[in-house]
């Protein structure tokens, strides 16, 4: 394989460009053309989404592989536009290239697609309904990519993070190490995923013989709430020799942690038909961070 991986740099990018190098030749692509030890790589803005072509016409990649995105959350309230154009504009050109040249593409969705009212976990074929621009921006890229009709494989992920960049668990690492009271919410509930295991499922996916097409849900197994996942932090990390000691932490609600954009309250996504479909055992969130822990 030839794969092209649009958002090198990211947490998800940095996996994939470690767990698909035994497919063959990796080609990366940054915003800035620089990979995150400073390497340099292809340049690809999605910020300047009809830029795109040039890039894939140039590299003819035998697979594509887009972790870029535009993931402020917050700040994408007040960013639509840049928002949509990495989010829905971007994968639309990457998803009808790749379909005139008869290249798959895989393409990276979230769980901000629900709404978060679900009582039982989410299922790929489950109404949605984004509450804000993120969520929103990323549906219309999946149905860009749909839209394109070549073959595609859409995982849509929830509460992503690695021992390295920016994420939820370093900065719980990095604060808890400075006070001794953390506050986190504790009614918004989901599933925390390594970037690593959606790296390795990717490639798994890739070489899987059935050449399938379609959309699937890709978490670790379980849920737990924010404030359960950073207490599962600390003692992960005290056990591990990581950190020295654990802070104590206190539940709050959401309304006590007010954000420019709404969170779905509970977005457990529905990963039976991954595991069936690609014949892969997921593993449980416990276990992943487990991993994790253990690379810091």
């Amino acid at each position: 394989m030839k794969v092209l991986v649009f958002g090198g740099n990211g947490q998800l990018g940095q996996e994939l460009l470690r767990a698909l190098a035994p497919l063959g030749e990796v080609v990366a692509t940054t915003r800035s053309g620089l990979l995150a030890d400073d390497s340099p790589c292809e340049i690809a803005d999605f910020n300047a989404p009809d830029a795109l072509a040039a890039v894939l016409d140039r590299i003819q990649p035998t697979v594509v592989v887009n972790a870029a995105a535009y993931t402020a959350v917050d700040r994408a309230e007040s960013e639509r536009d840049a928002a949509w154009r990495a989010n829905a504009e971007a994968p639309g050109v990457i998803a009808r290239r790749c379909a005139a040249a008869g290249v798959p593409l895989v393409h990276y969705s979230t769980d901000y697609v629900f709404d978060g009212q679900g009582s039982r976990p989410y299922r790929e074929d489950d109404a949605t309904a984004p509450l804000g621009v993120y969520g929103e921006s990323k549906l219309a890229g999946e149905d860009a990519v749909r839209g394109a009709a070549g073959r595609h494989m859409i995982f849509r992920t929830a509460w992503v993070y690695a021992s390295h960049s920016a994420n939820f668990l370093r900065t719980m690492l990095r604060v808890g190490a400075e006070r001794d009271v953390l506050r986190v919410v504790a009614d918004q509930v989901g599933t925390p995923t390594p970037a690593a295991l959606i790296a390795d499922v990717t490639a798994q996916a890739l070489q899987h013989p059935g050449a399938l097409s379609g959309t699937w849900h890709l978490t670790a197994e379980g849920e737990t709430s924010w404030h359960g996942f950073a207490e599962a932090i600390f003692a992960e990390a005290v056990a591990a020799g990581k950190l020295a000691r654990a802070p104590a932490v206190e539940a709050i609600t959401t309304a006590e942690y007010p954000t420019p954009a709404k969170r779905p309250a509970y977005s457990h996504l529905d990963v039976s038909k991954i595991q069936s479909d690609f014949g892969i055992a997921l593993p449980s969130w416990q276990d992943g961070l487990k991993r994790v822990i253990a690379e810091i």
